[in-house]
């Protein structure tokens, strides 16, 4: 061996034994956690149901970093770009890391290849909800009715691109129904004009529906995932109640910069994995009507790039052109 490969082959040896103990020390400062949306809103409230926890099992703190912007585009990038330490994180959800990538033309980030998948943290189950004035009790009703009266009923959401949105356009095409999408400002305008009757019916996160389920304003036909809501246990899924492979919800999870060493992710899999099972993270998840959901890296990987696949293909089919 000359003398100029053998420094190189020093060099590497240097280098992956420096990298091998950073790694094995991990973590010795603390942790920032970007989440790509505003504080008090339901990604910020997930994060914080796992933040303390989590930081325990790590033995060092998380500083959560509220970062909005974009539809959480601007929080994903900034972490897109940090150093693969694993000392910058990310609160993927299924805005920023599924569905962005279909809606806008210069997403500054690959979703696949700019993160590494640590494991899926929870997942809010979307329920399909009408007004008591449609005349229909249970969801092959509702189908029914949809395809006797062709383009008659109609569909909120909080505007075009919105997960409500493309829940509702999901569920046209695997019911194959012609309905009217209404795009509102924001949900609440949405809520009301579904409970006054103008609008028939909405597919979104079930939390903001349980009040005006309870006192019969509204009526759920189903659950929009593949279990069933803990927090309505007696309602079916979609594929119980006649429309199987409908899945429509809103999921979180956490994810690295793409190049996180293997022995970091493992060891901040592991360390949530923990914290999940915790009573405290259960009962802060049920609270926020959302369902523990960890999966392996691997298994989060391959969620991600499902749901991309499947926003894409009911982007196109709405005729939504990125912006």
């Amino acid at each position: 061996m000359n003398r100029r490969s053998f420094v190189a082959v020093l060099v590497v040896v240097a280098f992956g034994t420096h990298f091998s103990a950073s790694a094995q020390q991990y973590p010795n400062r603390p942790i920032r956690l970007v989440v790509p949306f505003a504080a008090g809103g339901s990604a910020d409230l997930i994060a914080r149901a796992v933040n303390q926890q989590l930081s325990t099992a790590l033995g060092q703190p998380i500083v959560i970093d509220n970062r909005p912007g974009a539809g959480g585009a601007l929080g994903a990038n900034l972490v897109a770009q940090a150093e693969p330490d694993g000392y910058t994180l990310l609160l993927s959800a299924t805005g920023p890391n599924a569905i962005a990538p279909s809606l806008q033309k210069s997403l500054p980030y690959d979703p696949i290849k700019s993160f590494a998948p640590i494991s899926r943290i929870s997942i809010q189950p979307a329920i399909i909800v009408v007004n008591s004035k449609v005349e229909a009790n249970t969801l092959r009703e509702f189908v029914d009715l949809a395809k006797a009266s062709p383009g008659k009923l109609n569909f909120a959401s909080p505007g075009i691109g919105t997960s409500s949105h493309l829940g509702g356009e999901l569920f046209k095409m695997q019911a194959n129904v012609q309905m009217e999408h209404v795009p509102y400002k924001d949900g609440p305008l949405a809520l009301a004009d579904l409970l006054n009757g103008r609008i028939d019916v909405m597919f979104d996160n079930l939390g903001q529906f349980l009040p005006n389920l309870k006192t019969g304003k509204l009526r759920a036909l189903a659950v929009a995932s593949a279990q069933r809501a803990s927090s309505l246990p007696d309602l079916p899924t979609s594929g119980e109640a006649g429309l199987p492979g409908y899945d429509y919800s809103i999921w979180f999870g956490l994810s690295a910069p793409a190049k996180t060493s293997a022995q970091i992710l493992a060891l901040l899999n592991t360390r949530l994995a923990e914290a999940l099972r915790t009573p405290a993270v259960v009962e802060r998840m049920t609270a926020l009507n959302a369902e523990v959901s960890g999966t392996t890296p691997a298994e989060f990987e391959r969620f991600i790039s499902a749901e991309n696949e499947k926003w894409r293909k009911v982007i196109g089919a709405a005729g939504i052109s990125p912006r």
